[in-house]
């Protein structure tokens, strides 16, 4: 019963897909631009270690035996990016309800019914994200042999100047879009609709491949603009994504709102479980769990 509901959730009811226009991403744009006026502290608190994980990846790449996997890594943001705004989903949906909105909200996930769902889909994601990355190696290998580069500067020579780099570039970019395609259709809305119904993992799945499948053109527009903002955001030693990916996962939320239908019975709004407060006189005792 408990893999059942991590697949199909306890709701009955099936999402219903909307059709969605260039118009609602940019009106979703503008909502998570706003939310990100409205709480900038909350989207600092949680993004600002984005940018810092970028760099120390890139630094432990550094090393001339890791560095063809340089950029595969940088561009792996792409990958777990709808993972990693999970909690900036959780903020926008609490602040479209009224609730307080509050940093420590973003833990809320935490206390979601469908926790083991989400869990199971970032698993799906960082698969993956890892996946991508043997790929990419393979691709190198093929092109240069097992051989790792002398040096930076002979390795961006070999890649920009040579048949085996033009080809490393144009099937390693190739590839890369088919990932970046498989996890925009797998997540697109995905994670969304886990934190808004109680839907399983498998259903969110489903409904962001319909959502997709109803939208091509659309949802292939939003593709390109969260590529296009990653990268900008990218560029300044990776400090631009503090405010890239805060506006694109509040937009996120707001897009799920545009693409599909409300739930006719809303799910309660879940809070952390209260604990009864202890004095400092009941330890070490209150460490067992048979006191009460």
């Amino acid at each position: 019963m408990a893999n059942s509901h991590i697949l199909v959730g306890g709701s009955v009811s099936r999402p219903v897909v909307r059709r969605i226009f260039p118009s609602d991403l940019y009106q979703s744009l503008a909502r998570g631009v706003d939310d990100f006026v409205a709480m900038p502290s909350h989207a600092v608190f949680l993004c600002v270690i984005y940018p810092l994980l970028g760099i120390f990846l890139t630094a432990i790449t550094l090393g001339n035996s890791m560095l063809p996997l340089a950029f595969p890594i940088a561009a792996g943001f792409a990958l777990v990016g709808p993972l990693a705004a999970i909690g900036l989903y959780e903020l926008s949906r609490r602040r479209e309800a009224g609730l307080d909105t509050s940093s420590h909200h973003a833990l809320d996930v935490l206390y979601s019914p469908s926790l083991p769902a989400i869990v199971a889909l970032a698993v799906l994601l960082m698969a993956i994200f890892l996946i991508w990355l043997a790929v990419a190696e393979w691709i190198y290998i093929a092109n240069f042999g097992y051989a790792a580069p002398a040096s930076l500067r002979q390795f961006a020579g070999d890649v920009l100047t040579t048949r085996p780099g033009w080809n490393l570039i144009v099937i390693g970019t190739g590839v890369g879009f088919l990932f970046a395609v498989l996890v925009l259709t797998v997540s697109a809305v995905a994670f969304p609709l886990l934190l808004d119904r109680d839907v399983g993992a498998a259903v969110a799945v489903l409904t962001s491949i319909r959502v997709v499948a109803e939208n091509p053109a659309t949802m292939a527009l939003w593709g390109f603009i969260v590529a296009a903002l990653l990268l900008v955001g990218s560029l300044p030693l990776f400090l631009g994504l503090t405010v890239v990916m805060p506006v694109l996962g509040h937009a996120s939320w707001h897009l799920y709102r545009r693409a599909v239908e409300p739930d006719s019975v809303p799910r309660p709004d879940y809070e952390p479980r209260q604990r009864k407060r202890r004095s400092a006189a009941d330890f070490p005792a209150a460490l067992f769990p048979t006191r009460e």
